[in-house]
């Protein structure tokens, strides 16, 4: 195939060099025409030149000197803040956008790219949660293809693949359970974020990992597959699966279940949606059945994970309710990293700003960033 040249949102990050990792596997396959990042200029300007990129961005402002700096004896050109991504991704150099950003600072340049057809790898969960319908809406009116990154998603999509157009009758999201999973509700109350932090099986960033302990993370998921695949929130089904070898699984009316199977690398997703619809070597582990042994599997508890319950009534409810549970949970995290707050003040300050949202059944854009700010002020409330 011809060369693709990818645009990276967010290339600091776990995905953004786990993305790069695949890249520097195929050169003859993938070529990086820009790269942004929020803070970590000293990473990005060695990622520019690594891969001699064209554009790169930094979005807080404040580094742009620091960036430039730091490329100015290179052939980059270097840009800041969120407009100069949302114009480089429309840019006809770019076939595939990675959209890698942590967090609702991913909707925007999404939505960008989606406006002007390119095919988009989606690891930013949060640009469905708030905004689905936008989001998918924009993607079906420019002909724009979205191709899931999450592992539970690229997993589902893979499976489908193999249905030969037979709807689907249920969709099986595996949980890891995170760190806490054999913890009681009293220890995980006084969970600190260095033990929340300890996943048992994979390299995320801080974010994620957090929403992993809370379990947060699993229904947004939930809320992704609702927008990805169609799926009323009834027939998708969490089930917590501790060696996160099955990374999903779809079930049929007849009963039979296709599922896809992997050692847990999430460079085997990304370069899924890099190379596709063929398939490239990523250097991962391949699995070994006789090694493995066994698999195992139980029901989510949201009694002691209440965040996944919060984010079954977010869906079903509707409107911009997931974009109020977003936001709130983002500035809720932020706080527990910091040790401001305790482990489930994060689900407790999510359940007021959902309880107490200005709903709107079918919000605009403007409506969704308005949602976010309010949202955010609440729980800023809550904590200080």
């Amino acid at each position: 195939m011809n060369k693709r040249r990818i645009a990276i949102l967010g290339s600091t990050g776990s995905i953004g060099t786990q993305t790069l990792d695949v890249v520097r596997q195929h050169r003859d396959l993938f070529q990086v025409e820009m790269i942004s990042a929020n803070n970590n200029v000293e990473l990005l300007a060695a990622q520019a030149r690594e891969f001699d990129v064209n554009d790169v961005v930094v979005c807080n402002e404040a580094r742009y000197p620091k960036l430039c700096s730091l490329l100015e004896d290179s052939g980059a050109k270097v840009w800041t803040g969120v407009d100069s991504l949302c114009s480089l991704v429309r840019s006809d150099n770019v076939d595939i956008v990675v959209g890698a950003m942590v967090g609702f600072s991913g909707l925007r340049p999404t939505l960008a790219a989606l406006e002007a057809g390119k095919i988009v790898a989606l690891a930013n969960k949060e640009t469905l949660v708030a905004a689905g319908s936008i989001v998918t809406r924009t993607m079906k009116e420019h002909g724009a293809l979205i191709l899931p990154v999450d592992s539970e998603h690229s997993a589902i999509f893979q499976c489908l693949l193999g249905a030969n157009g037979n709807a689907l009758e249920k969709i099986h999201l595996t949980a890891s359970g995170g760190p806490f999973r054999t913890w009681d509700k009293r220890r995980i109350s006084g969970a600190t974020a260095a033990d929340a932090l300890k996943h048992p099986n994979w390299d995320m960033g801080a974010k994620v990992t957090i929403d992993s302990a809370t379990m947060m993370n699993k229904g947004f998921e939930v809320i992704e597959a609702h927008w990805l695949f169609g799926v009323k929130p009834g027939r998708i089904k969490v089930v917590v699966h501790p060696e996160s070898i099955i990374h999903s699984m779809v079930e049929f009316e007849d009963g039979a279940i296709i599922a896809q199977l992997g050692c847990p690398d999430m460079r085997q997703p990304i370069g899924f949606a890099l190379s596709f619809p063929g398939r490239i070597s990523v250097g991962n582990k391949k699995l070994d059945f006789a090694e493995l042994g066994s698999l195992h599997f139980e029901a989510p508890d949201t009694d002691r994970f209440p965040n996944l319950r919060l984010a079954y009534e977010a869906l079903e409810r509707g409107g911009n309710a997931p974009c109020a549970l977003n936001a709130a949970n983002e500035v809720a995290v932020a706080a527990y990293l910091q040790g401001r707050i305790g482990f489930y003040d994060i689900s407790r300050i999510n359940e007021k700003c959902l309880r107490g949202l200005n709903f709107a059944a079918n919000p605009s854009v403007e409506d969704i960033f308005e949602t976010n700010a309010e949202a955010a002020r609440i729980a800023d409330g809550c904590i200080n």
